[in-house]
């Protein structure tokens, strides 16, 4: 019954249709007085739990009847979410406060790093529990307040264990290993989290001796404690002692493996892998993508050759793997051979190859698999489908992505971002802002993606003020931090329009030092409106940080040369020779019998062009054969 109500609750939810859902609310059992209130507060906890959160604010607002239960378990779904200014503004409605709901809104400001909102309200509460002090000690020790946390620590009237665990973690991240050892050793208590605390610590400092003696007096070792003492000896070098401490399983290993490779330590991690007594198909996977990450391709494919157990997960990975280093020949082929062996290709698969489509505008290509996809169970599947937008709309074929998201019952960011760009990409600027704002209607929250995407759209449709109001909005609004592209996108916007000396201000404006990219962009905008006075200076800004940049160079010589400046420009041309600046030649690409041929702007294959055309024409018929391997 409860599984049921929860999905038809939220599919009317979805829907819109709040009628419908009141009724499946009315319906639940009612034991006790508050019995029925009680089951749809726990409805609304498991909303908020699960995502669900804007769901959970639509059945918050229809439920019947509500206590200071329901009201906490929304206001803790708002601060879980992230959603700390609707979370404040909910906090200030509510008609009766407890020490939970002040504890609630306390973490909010504290975890969202707005820790001096979080000291008024710690000052303000009427009452306070172990929770609400440890919550300010954590809030603190996160933005850096190390000594004032330690006071906050100091004046707790009782402590507990995650009281002194919180401080002593404090310390131990910031290196002052003998105030953490102080409150270690004054703890009546210690739990395991305690001991790993201190044992991680110590390892951090290098002192892998102290480290391996408190490791021995832990009562109750657990996989934590283990992997933050393999670990520490792994990370100070040393690898033998770090495979002798006890039995190693392949879990300890897996993490040891995936720790290595996530921090840009490829090196060790290979020789743990090779030294550890206990591998399995995830270490070998583990491994395999982490060569590849760093395009260490053929390293990656000896070792998916001799991989003794392999699944569908390192096949995606090899293939993920050579998509990423833009070999897609070669991934194609290794699909084929997957296929072969009777191996069944994971949504990532499909996703990863799809994209690969999509980054080369290979529709046929993309066609060939999303047939593929009609005849597995993942033609329904959210990330699967994000790619077919993606890949359809690169291809040029807008209608059909748009097909796809219509219908699409289930949408992420992704999903959102996938269309806007695909609308901004083509030119078609309404299309692109409306679904923009379906978006926000329908209760999801932009990023920074987003807003990559709209203000595209606007520099496309010459829509200024738009333009200024969406890129404003993203600090104000949304507590998004405009990026380097969002930099660049402005500048394209005002530079389109014709309004070079605002972008021009606008770069010298900037709140950091411009980049070549920046400059680079100003003076892109300013070939398209012709101003050589502009353009000369974000030409010459440009060579100072890039002295090689061949369009600058350009640029220069063709002011030169408008002015009549004609020594000026002989100069700067025999500079470029010294130098030897070269511009970068023009591509293009067509995909032939499953490879994409590349052309090259005063290459060799264009003086040929008679014959290649004669040859393309030649292989029209056969056009489907570059996908044989699929089938």
């Amino acid at each position: 019954m409860v599984g049921s109500t929860f999905r038809w609750t939220l599919y009317y939810l979805r829907k819109g249709q709040l009628p419908d859902a009141r009724n499946m609310l009315e319906r639940m059992p009612d034991r006790g007085p508050h019995g029925r209130v009680g089951h749809w507060t726990s409805l609304l906890s498991r909303f908020s739990r699960f995502g669900f959160i804007d769901e959970a604010k639509s059945l918050f607002d229809i439920m019947p009847q509500k206590n200071q239960v329901t009201y906490n378990a929304m206001l803790s779904g708002l601060v879980q979410s992230g959603r700390i200014s609707e979370a404040c503004s909910f906090f200030e409605r509510m008609p009766e406060r407890n020490v939970v709901s002040w504890t609630s809104m306390l973490c909010g400001y504290a975890n969202a790093g707005r820790i001096d909102e979080a000291k008024r309200l710690f000052s303000d509460m009427p009452e306070r529990n172990v929770v609400s002090w440890n919550a300010m000690v954590v809030g603190l020790i996160r933005n850096g307040n190390l000594e004032e946390a330690k006071w906050i620590f100091d004046a707790i009237p009782v402590r507990n264990v995650i009281s002194w665990n919180a401080m002593i973690s404090g310390y131990t991240e910031n290196f002052r290993m003998e105030e953490a050892r102080v409150l270690f050793e004054q703890m009546e208590e210690r739990n395991v989290v305690t001991w790993t605390i201190m044992v991680t610590g110590y390892c951090r400092i290098g002192n892998v001796e102290e480290a391996h003696t408190l490791f021995k007096k832990i009562p109750e070792q657990n996989v934590v404690s283990w992997t933050a003492m393999i670990g520490g000896y792994a990370w100070n070098g040393f690898y033998r002692e770090s495979l002798n401490i006890g039995s190693c399983s392949a879990q300890l290993c897996n993490l040891m493996i995936n720790g290595y490779i996530r921090s840009g330590q490829l090196e060790k991690a290979k020789i743990f892998f090779v030294t550890a007594p206990m591998c399995d198909r995830i270490s070998w996977t583990s491994m395999i993508d982490g060569y590849l990450s760093v395009g260490q391709v053929s390293e990656a494919r000896e070792l998916f050759d001799v991989m003794p157990d392999r699944d569908s997960v390192a096949w995606t990975a090899i293939i993920s793997g050579y998509v990423h280093n833009e070999l897609i020949p070669e991934a194609i082929e290794l699909f084929s051979e997957m296929r072969t062996q009777g191996f069944h290709p994971l949504n990532l698969t499909y996703a990863t190859l799809i994209g690969a489509a999509g980054a080369v505008a290979n529709l046929d290509q993309g066609k060939q698999y999303h047939s593929l996809l009609l005849k597995s169970n993942f033609e329904h599947d959210l990330i699967v489908q994000n790619s077919l937008i993606s890949m359809y709309a690169k291809c040029g074929e807008i209608d059909d992505a748009h097909s796809i998201f219509m219908s699409m019952i289930v949408r992420d960011i992704v999903t959102w971002n996938s269309m806007i760009m695909g609308y901004s990409n083509h030119g078609l600027v309404n299309e692109a802002l409306q679904v923009f704002k379906s978006m926000l209607e329908s209760g999801s929250h932009p990023n920074s993606t987003t807003f990559l995407g709209i203000l595209s759209a606007c520099s496309h449709g010459g829509l200024v003020d738009r333009g200024w109001e969406e890129f404003n909005s993203m600090r104000e609004v949304y507590a998004i931090t405009p990026g380097l592209e969002h930099y660049i996108c402005m500048i394209d916007l005002l530079g389109r329009a014709g309004k070079l000396e605002e972008a021009e201000d606008f770069v010298l404006r900037l709140p950091f030092k411009p980049n070549s990219s920046v400059w680079g962009a100003l003076l892109g905008v300013c070939g398209l409106k012709k101003n050589s006075e502009i353009a000369a200076r974000a030409a010459k800004k440009l060579l100072e940080l890039d002295p090689l940049n061949a369009p600058a160079h350009v640029v220069l010589c063709n002011v030169s040369a408008a002015n009549g400046q004609y020594l000026d420009e002989k100069i700067l041309r025999k500079e470029m020779g010294q130098k030897g600046v070269r511009k970068t030649p023009g591509c293009s690409w067509i995909p032939l019998k499953g490879r994409v041929q590349l052309f090259l702007s005063g290459s060799k294959i264009s003086l040929e062009a008679d014959e290649m055309l004669s040859l393309l024409l030649g292989n029209l018929d056969e056009r489907d054969c570059f996908m044989d391997c699929i089938y």
